[in-house]
């Protein structure tokens, strides 16, 4: 009885403490960096469909995502995102390049970066990983599919897990 009434209270502190920090007030920051408009605006609408505030900022290759994480140029005033959902193969930077600065850097490299890739190369998925990519989801070719990865994503690590 006193186990189950101290894991109900920790588990309402712990979501408390989510929705304190996720409240309808302060949106969600999230980056987007996917070369595809058409990958891009299904993610965005799957995104903004979910539960929680959220701001969705998209970026269109490597270099831009790296500009908008260290806050260079035309991104200087913008905040931090709480996650990082990052296409392997971009243009100018590529995605593990991307993924190797964020995990380098001590300032970014607890920001979670999930992996969405076209590709079922296990090369390039181990590579990912090897660079402390947090996971790694394919894209489903059905739009349907597609939008019930992205809510799955955005739950697991904007509602479930507890992040710094």
């Amino acid at each position: 009885m006193i186990q189950t009434i101290a894991r109900d209270a920790a588990l309402l502190l712990g979501r408390d403490r989510r929705m304190a920090r996720h409240g309808p007030k302060i949106p969600v920051e999230i980056l987007l960096v996917e070369d595809s408009p058409d990958d891009a605006a299904l993610m965005v609408v799957a995104l903004r469909e979910g539960s929680l505030a959220m701001r969705v900022t998209v970026v269109e290759d490597g270099e831009q995502a790296i500009d908008y994480l260290r806050c260079r140029g035309v991104y200087a005033a913008v905040p931090r995102p709480q996650l990082v959902l990052l296409d392997l193969f971009l243009p100018r930077k590529n995605g593990f390049e991307v993924l190797a600065e964020i995990k380098q850097d001590a300032a970014m490299r607890r920001i979670p970066v999930v992996i969405m890739t076209a590709s079922d190369n296990e090369r390039a998925i181990v590579g990912a990983y090897d660079l402390h990519a947090n996971c790694c989801v394919p894209k489903p070719a059905d739009q349907e599919q597609f939008a019930q990865v992205v809510k799955r994503i955005e739950h697991f690590w904007l509602n479930v897990v507890n992040r710094p």
